[in-house]
């Protein structure tokens, strides 16, 4: 399923507004890590801290669920698609990377999935990528091992750094699938309803995968330590699923719906960025000069792979074709 480019949402006069969302949802989606690994640290599973946050968001969203109730009916395999790996797989995997590596780190391998995409473009769709394209992958390869130092052998743990790559692989299912059901036209399912479903699917599989009747509750009733500050442990899970979650989700769609995916894919790589200084400023992880280095090439390659993805170019050669099948199926009707 091609990535396609919305000329009328790129010429809309909400083109600000729409950059203005996506940077608020990169924002958003930005503080989940430093909110999340202050709980992790504090004594609650990687997992459950996840299943905390997807429950709580699908219990939020749930009134969208209800006024979309037709969709399951619909489209059921995109909204499981969606629930498995752009909400179950995504979150469990980030979070639980969270418990093992710095914030940053795992962030940063996360954003290969802009990278990771232009390999599912070239070789399951088999069709040409850009130079400037297959320039991004490389930036962003060779940016990796500065992020990770592998002149030193990899001094982070290795499962970790796999649980960061399942994060950007499942974030890769989330742009194949929402571009799937964004290519129906007027027919497209409403994207607030395909979150709403997402989340609670997600919440579905992670109760059976967490198992949150092992849950320590007590550690909600104390605080967590924020680099030296105590905060209330339940403030950081309402920030979690409020702001990281709910908040991050409705308006990284909305934005969407004004740019074009590519646009909007190309911001929320500042999440890394966001992500990065905000674990430096609160939980005081110090990266050193190559990984900053390193995390800037990660950046520019992630940048430079999503804005060249083929889309306007290869689809309009597809319609032309598509004109021409007309016209010669009317010329021999006639």
């Amino acid at each position: 399923m091609p990535v396609h480019t919305s000329v009328t949402s790129q010429d809309s006069p909400g083109k600000g507004a729409g950059l203005g969302l996506a940077l608020a949802s990169a924002l958003a989606f930005g503080g989940s890590g430093v909110a999340a690994k202050p709980l992790i640290e504090a004594g609650l599973d990687p997992l459950h801290v996840v299943w905390l946050r997807v429950a709580g968001a699908a219990v939020v969203m749930l009134p969208l669920a209800v006024r979309h109730r037709a969709l399951p009916r619909r489209r059921p395999a995109l909204l499981a698609g969606f629930g498995l790996l752009a909400v179950a797989g995504v979150q469990a995997c980030y979070f639980a990377a969270l418990s093992r590596i710095p914030v940053g780190v795992a962030l940063l391998i996360e954003y290969l999935a802009p990278a990771l995409v232009l390999g599912w473009v070239r070789f399951v769709q088999r069709r040409p990528v850009t130079r400037a394209a297959a320039l991004g992958v490389v930036l962003a390869a060779g940016g990796l091992a500065c992020v990770v130092e592998v002149w030193s052998g990899l001094g982070f743990d290795a499962l970790g750094l796999l649980l960061a790559l399942g994060a950007a692989c499942c974030q890769v299912g989330y742009f194949v699938l929402a571009d799937q059901g964004g290519d129906a036209g007027q027919a497209a399912p409403d994207p607030l309803g395909v979150i709403a479903y997402g989340l609670l699917v997600g919440a579905a599989v992670l109760t059976v995968v967490a198992r949150p009747w092992h849950l320590d509750w007590s550690v909600l009733a104390g605080s967590a330590d924020l680099n030296g500050t105590a905060v209330p442990a339940v403030a950081l899970l309402a920030w979690i699923v409020l702001v990281a979650t709910v908040i991050a989700y409705v308006t990284g769609v909305l934005s969407v719906r004004r740019l074009s995916p590519q646009v909007a894919g190309v911001v929320a790589c500042l999440e890394a960025v966001i992500a990065t200084v905000l674990a430096w400023v609160l939980l005081g992880e110090h990266l050193s000069a190559p990984q900053v280095a390193g995390g800037a090439i990660v950046l520019a390659g992630a940048f430079i792979a999503q804005s060249a993805t083929p889309g306007e170019d290869t689809a309009r050669p597809a319609a032309a074709d598509s004109a021409e099948r007309e016209l010669s199926a009317r010329g021999t009707a006639a």
